[in-house]
């Protein structure tokens, strides 16, 4: 599959600069969603083990809330990571690599954020119904969800349209 800043910007007349600043405003808009979000959940997951209940919660879920903890962290920092970027790359002109690069730390903070939430939701789902098998299910279907919405979507979108494209010329 061909990077976005690879493709030809069809009905555009930009230069590429131009076309990179226009790819890395957008990618900032993106991120600043997830970032917000992932922060405020990470944060949350931080107070979480200084409340009364966490020293009642067995040790599997205390495990389990190190992991959610550690994944907050990592999706946390993958998606401030471009910004990282950013600082040390511009001036460079090398602003079609940092997309590049970017572009891929995006998609692997999102992955980190899915699981994060899913694992969250795990925990929360644990300790609210005593560990029923429910949780599991639930934070199953949760993540597949994720992967149907942020994956198997816009997948099916872009093949649907590559098709047309391809049945146009």
């Amino acid at each position: 599959m061909t990077a976005d800043h690879d493709r030809p910007a069809r009905g555009r007349d930009e230069t590429p600069e131009e076309r990179a600043d226009r790819l890395w405003n957008e990618m900032l808009q993106e991120v600043r969603v997830c970032q917000t979000g992932a922060q405020i959940l990470f944060g949350f997951l931080l107070a979480t083990a200084f409340t009364p209940r966490f020293a009642t919660l067995p040790d599997f879920d205390k495990h389990l809330y190190v992991a959610t903890v550690l994944l907050g962290a990592f999706a946390t920092g993958t998606l401030i990571a471009p910004v990282a970027f950013h600082r040390f790359m511009s001036g460079h002109g090398m602003k079609p690599e940092l997309i590049h690069v970017a572009g891929r730390l995006i998609g692997l903070g999102l992955v980190l954020l899915a699981l994060t939430i899913s694992a969250a939701l795990l925990l929360l789902l644990r300790t609210a119904t005593d560990s029923s098998p429910a949780a599991w299910v639930l934070s199953g279907a949760a993540l597949a969800w994720f992967c149907v919405c942020w994956l198997v979507l816009p997948r099916s979108v872009l093949r649907r349209h590559a098709h047309r494209r391809d049945r146009d010329r």
